[in-house]
């Protein structure tokens, strides 16, 4: 599911338990709110305010960890696509269309990556290395230094192949969604106790939307956070331009 959706589901939530809160106490026998009744409120709300710290924590901690993640694939994956070009450089000059094919290759997979702008489509697999494996594979060498060449180079293409399709699995992945639930459903319980204990001014509805909108921004960044090759968060693809730019020397 889309962070926007998460998040506008979340806002309805928590903003409509504020004002259902705001609406319950009106009607609500006067003992019902009286100074031990809100402090009982106070308390139980605060455990709940906890666990929902806690939670938005452990998102955060994990949406960072992902991201990080990607950012050290990518910055390997550009170091390793510069030195299977290296490598094809100094085999010789049979290599060239191999070391067209792997530069062809990265501008396809920046090209893909600027087109997953939509979460309903799949995201780029990455770096597209199956043909140029079967070209290392077909090369024949003449020396001793070329086999070894040889061998090196469908190692690091191996490492690649490796890289994309760790990166395909982690896209498919995200936050379980019974987890967002829960989250969702305490913040709504908190807000809820808000605005049965809050006057019903304009002031206080303001505030409450304010926060409201905070809660529900905080979900779509940290929930975006965690897929770091879609959406608006995203990692540089900087790595992989400068290495364009290094390959193709002799």
């Amino acid at each position: 599911m889309s962070p926007i959706v998460i998040g506008f589901i979340a806002f309805l939530c928590v903003f409509g338990a504020a004002l259902a809160g705001m609406a319950l106490r009106s009607r609500l026998p006067g003992h019902h709110l009286e100074a031990e009744s809100r402090d009982a409120i106070k308390l139980a709300t605060a455990i709940i305010g906890t666990l929902s710290a806690l939670a938005l924590g452990l998102l955060i901690a994990s949406a960072k960890r992902s991201f990080d993640d990607a950012g050290t694939e990518r910055r390997t994956s550009a170091a390793r696509v510069l030195l299977l070009d290296r490598v094809l450089a100094h085999y010789g000059p049979e290599t060239q269309p191999l070391r067209v094919a792997v530069r062809k290759a990265v501008e396809a997979r920046l090209s893909a990556e600027q087109g997953d702008v939509d979460r309903n489509v799949q995201p780029a697999e990455g770096f597209d290395v199956e043909p140029i494996q079967e070209g290392l594979r077909a090369l024949t060498p003449q020396t001793e230094a070329q086999g070894l060449l040889r061998a090196r180079a469908i190692q690091v293409s191996g490492d690649i192949a490796e890289a994309r399709w760790l990166r395909t699995e982690t896209e498919v992945g995200g936050f379980p969604t019974p987890f967002l639930a829960v989250l969702i459903l305490w913040f709504t319980l908190l807000f809820a106790s808000f605005g049965l204990l809050a006057p019903g001014n304009g002031t206080v509805v303001l505030t409450l939307l304010a926060c409201a909108l905070s809660v529900s921004i905080a979900l779509v960044l940290i929930i975006d956070m965690d897929h770091p090759y879609l959406g608006f968060i995203r990692i540089s693809d900087e790595p992989f331009r400068t290495a364009l730019e290094r390959m193709g020397r002799p």
